[in-house]
């Protein structure tokens, strides 16, 4: 018989899911649109039958010991999904209760970011790691802060929204949290796409970008435009990093990390985030702590999120 789990990635744009062994392995995985389920409980009930589809076609005698959910504003202590600001449902979201009475499986909940740094933590790039953090960069921007191999939660499981602290108070952006200047307004593809859009109107600089409207850019269209040499592309990259690099050089001063784990669908730039970014973090940091960071892409897949949540969930019931 084969142990195993149900990991759960909840983001603003796409929910991952699939099975995972205990080993780490994923053995089935999907990926569906969020903004498609009007209800948590649609979900729940998508995943619930097309998880039972797959133990079917991996013929293999399979056991769902437990399952473990990511989600953006997650809270692990209450099992609450509470005021996300990219997900359409409704403002407390009992999301551990619905997927307990759906799939009659011990639940488990924690923040999106979390489970990537669970998951990078037990067989990633973490492994040999106890002091980290994980900036997660996707629809909107989340965090994991780890410190001496234990996460951070604070004492309402909130710890580390480092994507809604405050970077600008003059002339800000609106963030889809409803505060204006945070992070995730400039650093998140949201936020990437805004800031091609800001370069393009106080500059008469040509681009491949003023053919595309606002709804339809995305930062795959400004990675690729800016593989080809497009200015504004590639200043987009270059504020994108300043601004991140800036605000990380802030962050490692709180725990003083061996490093920083960058991982989601930005990341796939690479040197076209990660020079900007180490530059801008380098000129900011205190003297202290200079060339002691190591910034580092996340080398384990899109799928390290599912491998994480379920590992928890394993952990959890044990």
């Amino acid at each position: 018989m084969n142990n195993a789990a149900i990991g759960v990635d909840i983001g603003g744009t796409n929910t991952k899911y699939g099975i995972v062994s205990t080993e780490g392995v994923v053995l089935f995985e999907n990926s569906i649109s969020t903004s498609d389920f009007n209800q948590v409980e649609e979900l729940a009930n998508y995943i619930f039958n097309s998880i039972q589809e797959s133990k079917l076609k991996l013929n293999k005698d399979i056991t769902i010991n437990a399952i473990g959910i990511g989600a953006p504003n997650a809270n692990h202590l209450s099992g609450y999904i509470e005021y996300a600001p990219n997900l359409k449902w409704k403002k407390l979201v009992p999301i551990v209760n619905i997927f307990k009475e759906v799939f009659s499986t011990p639940t488990f909940l924690t923040n999106d970011a979390n489970v990537v740094a669970i998951g990078e933590m037990s067989f990633g790039i973490a492994k040999n790691i106890k002091d980290f953090i994980v900036i997660t960069l996707g629809t909107g921007l989340g965090s994991a802060i780890v410190s001496d191999g234990q996460l951070i939660y604070g004492h309402d499981g909130f710890a580390g929204e480092l994507g809604h602290t405050t970077i600008f108070d003059h002339n800000a952006r609106e963030c889809s949290c409803g505060k204006y200047g945070c992070l995730e307004a400039y650093v998140s593809s949201q936020g990437m796409r805004r800031s091609s859009f800001e370069i393009m109107c106080n500059s008469n600089t040509h681009s491949e970008l003023r053919d595309i409207s606002f709804n339809n850019i995305t930062p795959k269209i400004i990675h690729q435009a800016a593989k080809r040499g497009d200015p504004i592309a590639i200043q987009t990259f270059e504020m994108t990093g300043d601004i991140l690099g800036k605000f990380l050089a802030n962050s490692i001063s709180y725990t003083s990390p061996k490093a920083i784990i960058l991982f989601g669908g930005l990341t796939y730039a690479k040197e076209l985030i990660m020079k900007p970014t180490i530059k801008s973090m380098e000129q900011s940091l205190l003297a202290i702590y200079k060339n002691k960071v190591n910034l580092i892409l996340s080398t384990s897949g899109a799928n390290m999120a599912i491998i994480g949540a379920a590992t928890m969930s394993l952990k959890a019931i044990k």
